[in-house]
């Protein structure tokens, strides 16, 4: 037989009409593989013991080199004979059948091969694209699990085709289940039914679906098919039972082979990222895509056992789906498999939205935010149970972190923290955002570890490149500038004459807020320039105003509470490269937000505005107070956050947090009036701690690792006396970073 087709082929080239003796061999093929079933008495003969394979790839062989030798544009003899005896219907209920066992990894070969190989466009002829519906529900039951590998092969084939032509959408994805029988509850490829020809549609001279004036898929109907509208879902008849390309992908996407998964998800990255908008709402409205996608991430979610490890969960690193098992004994822990499989399906998910087009982005945004974030997320954020709330916070600071995409960060950033742009009154008002102000009084919980890890999230989100979060945590609060005391026309000059008179009059015991504007301090008010700064909001005019505001925060804790030093550390310097480079990363992520460069002027400020530091704030500054009774990691990470706050350009937010000379209006408290209280009450201390300096020093040395760990009394005072020295120095290489004075340091 072989030398018979050799002999075929070398005397096609030869004859006039080829196509002939092509045909009689295809159909000596197919009639071969025909009669296996007819003559055959062993069902149980696998498919690899017979000359089945080797006909089919004849076959294949035949198809494409008669390609070669027709016209551009036109079918040959044997595609003729292909489609008009509908070859490929039969091929898929033998592979449906798996007779003889094996059929149905040879019949996925055939289709992705045929498919692949031949030039001519075939998806659109009935007698393709209807067995081909049928193979995708064959990848989708039970037994598809012995095939991945062709399945993925299969599918990979079609969204190439789809990707070049997207109007194939319409052919390939129709909602109804064909090997089952279920009627489609709307005709989506073929509106004028199954009847009107012998293969079941009008079909053209050369076998072709006659065009539809449903279906021309010309640019007018593209335009029409965006606008249909939305089928509603039923209850009865759910989406997950209609298998079509989109089920067969995300089937395989789950696969325990991690080369057929990452195949499946890039040929559904593929898919979705389609040009055409009307491709792309057809997607959206005629499968259930983007449900599947937000399921999977949910049943991911679910399969993390409860008793994981808040711990592991915020050490794990950002996961990424290309590499998903690769380090799976790395660093093993309970539920580790699991926190992996979650966070690199959120990477792909956020890498989806990231190339999808951006209506397939917004609906499988929108089914992640109603289905993850606000169906399970919510409930267990808002819950009484002290270990829910820590793991679910831990995970939601997890999900922060992994999440880049633009549509993705603004839906877990509304979840999160509402959509409310007006300042903030009372803690108590019934219009904030319920999740938000639950997340903030977590930062205040009596639990330390709580508070801890609802700290960690607020300053994970402060990471994120969305104007949004540090608007509705801070500034929309600090716009009016209330918190500066407006003095009547004609006394500024005198209220600061006053001011520079009373210099060597400082009591840190008095009143801790300066409601009168530091009117004992010896702190002149600077005078701040209108002409804004190339880097940043507006600078100082004299290089020493710039050097006074460094030095006040340096000065801040005394001498006797110093300790550095004493370990030959260097000064607030070593914070400065850090700094700088976190400052030009805030920069960066804040370029495109279009942040004024100077204050707003006073004159154009309410001076009756009631000033309120808002929910978020007040927290952080009620834990700056307590600096001295907390747990060292607790205070490290207050101060990150007011830190990672004190680096954003904006002129409100810089004043507010690195201006000491401000003249407060009463009531009001800043960062530094809440490190001089906090200074205050340290002084009181002192005195009553025997051995005090070398206490401190032995606790310094401890938490540096350079001395093993005694018992001693004051331990939280010395600790957080340490962090207060630290996170006073970096609030001064920020402030130096911000506004460098001229020449060396």
């Amino acid at each position: 037989m072989l030398g018979r087709l050799g002999a075929l082929l070398q005397q096609a080239v030869g004859q006039q009409e080829p196509s002939l003796d092509l045909l009689e061999a295809f159909t000596e093929h197919w009639k071969g593989l025909t009669h296996y079933y007819i003559e055959t008495t062993d069902e149980n003969t696998p498919v690899r013991e017979t000359d089945i394979p080797w006909r089919l790839k004849q076959m294949l062989d035949i198809l494409v080199y008669e390609e070669k030798q027709q016209p551009a544009g036109e079918t040959g003899p044997c595609l003729e004979y292909l489609l008009q005896h509908k070859i490929l219907e039969t091929l898929s209920t033998l592979g449906k059948a798996e007779y003889p066992p094996g059929m149905r990894p040879q019949v996925f070969l055939f289709f992705s091969r045929v498919l692949g190989q031949v030039q001519h466009p075939l998806l659109h002829y009935l007698n393709v694209h209807r067995p081909v519906q049928k193979l995708l529900q064959l990848g989708s039951d039970a037994l598809g699990s012995a095939t991945e590998r062709e399945e993925v092969q299969f599918a990979a084939v079609l969204c190439a085709k789809i990707k070049q032509d997207p109007a194939l959408l319409t052919y390939i994805l129709e909602g109804k289940d064909l090997l089952r029988g279920q009627k489609p509850s709307r005709q989506l490829c073929c509106p004028q039914g199954e009847a009107g020809s012998s293969q079941g549609e009008p079909v053209a001279a050369n076998g072709a679906l006659a065009a539809s004036p449903e279906h021309p898929w010309g640019d007018a109907a593209c335009a029409g098919l965006a606008g249909k509208p939305k089928k509603p879902l039923s209850s009865s008849s759910p989406l997950n039972s209609e298998n079509n390309l989109i089920t067969s992908l995300i089937t395989l996407c789950k696969s325990q082979k991690s080369r057929v998964a990452l195949k499946a998800q890039e040929n559904l990255l593929l898919l979705i990222s389609v040009a055409q908008q009307a491709a792309a709402t057809y997607l959206v409205q005629n499968s259930a895509l983007s449900c599947l996608v937000a399921e999977r991430l949910c049943e991911l979610y679910s399969a993390v056992p409860a008793s994981a490890d808040p711990a592991d969960v915020l050490s794990l690193e950002r996961a990424s789906w290309r590499l998903q098992n690769k380090a799976a004994d790395e660093g093993s822990f309970p539920g580790k498999a699991s926190l992996d499989a979650f966070f690199s399906w959120l990477d792909y998910c956020d890498h989806l939205v990231r190339e999808a087009h951006p209506v397939v982005a917004d609906a499988v945004t929108e089914a992640i935010g109603e289905k993850l974030f606000r169906g399970i997320l919510q409930p267990q954020l808002l819950q009484m149970s002290e270990l829910g709330i820590l793991t679910s916070t831990a995970m939601l600071t997890a999900i922060v972190r992994q999440i880049g995409a633009p549509a993705l960060l603004r839906m877990l950033v509304e979840f999160l923290l509402g959509t409310e742009r007006q300042p903030e009154a009372v803690p108590d008002s019934p219009q904030q955002h319920l999740l938000r102000a639950q997340l903030i009084k977590h930062c205040n919980h009596l639990s330390d570890e709580i508070s801890l890890t609802t700290l960690r999230l607020f300053e994970e989100l402060l990471r994120k490149p969305h104007e949004h979060i540090v608007y509705s945590l801070v500034l929309r609060n600090l716009e009016g500038r209330s918190y500066i005391l407006h003095s009547p026309p004609g006394q500024e000059e005198r209220s600061s004459q006053e001011q520079e008179h009373e210099e060597d009059a400082l009591e840190l015991e008095e009143d801790p807020y300066f409601t009168d504007g530091f009117p004992d301090t010896g702190l002149r008010t600077s005078k701040k320039p209108t002409s804004p700064s190339p880097r940043g909001p507006a600078r100082p005019s004299e290089t020493t105003e710039v050097n006074e505001i460094v030095l006040s925060f340096l000065g801040l804790v005394p001498d006797e509470a110093k300790t550095s030093s004493c370990l030959e550390e260097a000064g607030y310097d070593t914070y400065v490269h850090d700094a700088l480079g976190l400052f030009q990363e805030c920069c960066a992520n804040v370029s495109s937000w279009n942040w004024p460069r100077a204050p707003r002027p006073l004159e154009a400020c309410d001076p009756h505005a009631a000033f309120y530091e808002g929910h978020f704030l007040k927290v952080l500054f009620d834990r700056m107070t307590r600096i001295l009774d907390q747990p060292y990691g607790l205070n490290l990470q207050v101060t990150s956050v007011l830190s990672r706050l004190a680096l954003f350009p904006h002129p409100h937010l810089h004043e507010y947090l690195l201006d000491p000379y401000l003249n407060l209006a009463p009531g009001c408290r800043t960062l530094f009036s809440v490190l001089i209280r906090v200074i205050g009450d340290l002084m009181q201390r002192i005195q009553r701690v025997a051995q005090f300096p070398a206490k401190l020093l032995l606790v310094r040395r401890q938490l540096m690792g350079l001395a093993p760990e005694e018992q001693m009394d004051h331990v939280t005072l010395l600790q957080g006396v340490v962090v207060l020295e630290e996170f006073c120095k970096e609030l001064a290489a920020v402030a130096f970073v911000k506004f460098p004075p001229e020449g060396p340091a």
